[in-house]
């Protein structure tokens, strides 16, 4: 797509830290880090969300995830792996990508989780299956 900054990124339009690159994926620095090594992982062919993307590309998508997860622990010393994917609401840039947020101690909030609420999502999936 012709404006498009991650496909403008993956021509060489934008310049970016990449640190993994195939012929299909490309996986870069996001420039908004919420934490050291936080990375974006994206397909070379702009698809929008997860609902139109090829599922072969998805399932190479996990594997170059699968490939980098060590390093992560061994180049950074995170001792874990946050991936966050949005669609439509809270997707900045409408090509899909998939956030990789390395996770170290003392980096966790604790969430405060109202289980009423938590208990009527539940219930609601239920109703789906």
């Amino acid at each position: 797509m012709e404006n498009c900054i991650f496909c403008k990124i993956v021509k060489g339009e934008i310049p970016s830290y990449t640190i993994y690159e195939n012929d299909r994926i490309k996986v870069f620095m996001d420039i908004n880090p919420i934490a050291k090594g936080h990375c974006l992982v994206i397909p070379k062919n702009h698809y929008t969300n997860l609902m139109d993307i090829d599922k072969d590309v998805l399932r190479e998508i996990d594997e170059v995830i699968k490939e980098l997860y060590p390093k992560f622990k061994e180049k950074l010393g995170a001792e874990g792996l946050t991936r966050m994917q949005n669609n439509e609401l809270g997707q900045e840039v409408k090509h899909y990508h998939m956030h990789l947020i390395p996770r170290y101690k003392g980096d966790r909030q604790e969430p405060k989780v109202d289980e009423e609420a938590q208990k009527t999502v539940a219930e609601a999936f239920e109703r789906l299956t």
